[in-house]
């Protein structure tokens, strides 16, 4: 079960919001910094995503949720936002894409729809004897859009903020 921290901050010590989830994936363009002194949990971001990935999360943090569909950097979530909480200059999304070992391949079963939907080409297959090919991502051309995610039939493709809390699908 998870901890439930509570928000400090003024606006969310009052309300008896919890802070943010260290875990959940934010946003494009947020820090938790910026989502715990400026989000007022109103739900504008949520309304404007037209891939409906913007969820609210506990404690009514907005978060992106993967499973049904890819970021497309629209920015509408940005420009719906009443309050100073999206910074265009920031990249888009601090965390990292990881293949783990529920993956279809790596037990035996030919399975590419990874690098189909990945839109920058960043999960390529390695050939190998006596098997089909392995799934192979190049971190420097994945952007963490999630497209990989909501394709993957197996459920072996994970988010995290370092490459070993991702691993662990």
């Amino acid at each position: 079960m998870a901890i439930e921290i509570p928000d400090l901050g003024r606006r969310g010590f009052l309300t008896g919001r919890l802070a943010p989830s260290p875990g959940a994936v934010r946003p494009p363009w947020t820090s938790a910094g910026s989502l715990a002194s400026a989000c007022t949990g109103c739900g504008a971001c949520i309304d404007a995503c037209p891939q409906a990935i913007v969820r609210m999360g506990p404690g009514r943090w907005p978060q992106i949720d993967f499973s049904r569909n890819e970021c497309t950097f629209c920015g509408k979530c940005a420009e719906a936002c009443p309050e100073p909480v999206f910074d265009r200059a920031l990249p888009a999304f601090p965390h990292v894409v990881a293949i783990g070992e529920a993956c279809f391949a790596a037990r035996g079963v030919v399975c590419q729809s990874c690098g189909d939907a990945c839109p920058e080409g960043a999960i390529r297959f390695r050939p190998r004897l006596g098997g089909p090919a392995l799934p192979s991502l190049d971190a420097d051309r994945c952007n963490s859009c999630g497209a990989c995610i909501a394709t993957c039939p197996a459920g072996a493709i994970a988010v995290g903020s370092s490459a070993a809390e991702a691993a662990h699908v």
